[in-house]
């Protein structure tokens, strides 16, 4: 009678531990480099504070035009602030004036 002698093989063992690794390192790949790892948590913690600066602009202009705007709408109106913006709007100016039109002038009429 024949009996068959089965040599083991040291790969099986390697298997479990393989796929392991494997998974480990997926894991661990897409923790770091992922949509929502670290990587995308340090790129979006800049663009916060790069929007927070932004926003703070923002809300300095709206502070300035809110003071300018409160001269023309308390029931009282500022004789200068109108005659202001009158002459800002039509682009005119009296004879005994100086103009000075600068680059960043945000208050110029609209060329369009």
């Amino acid at each position: 009678m024949w009996t068959r002698h089965h040599k083991r093989r040291n790969t099986g063992k390697l298997i479990v531990p393989a796929i392991t690794v494997v998974v480990l390192s997926y894991f661990g790949f897409h923790a770091y480099q992922g949509d929502y790892g670290l990587n995308a948590k340090a790129r979006l913690e800049v663009r916060i504070d790069r929007l927070e600066a932004d926003l703070a602009v923002l809300e300095k202009t709206r502070q300035e035009l809110e003071e300018r705007l409160s001269l023309l709408q308390d029931g009282s109106l500022e004789k200068d602030m109108l005659d202001e913006q009158v002459r800002r709007a039509l682009i005119l100016a009296r004879e005994n004036e100086i103009v000075i039109l600068t680059k960043g002038d945000r208050n110029k009429p609209d060329s369009g």
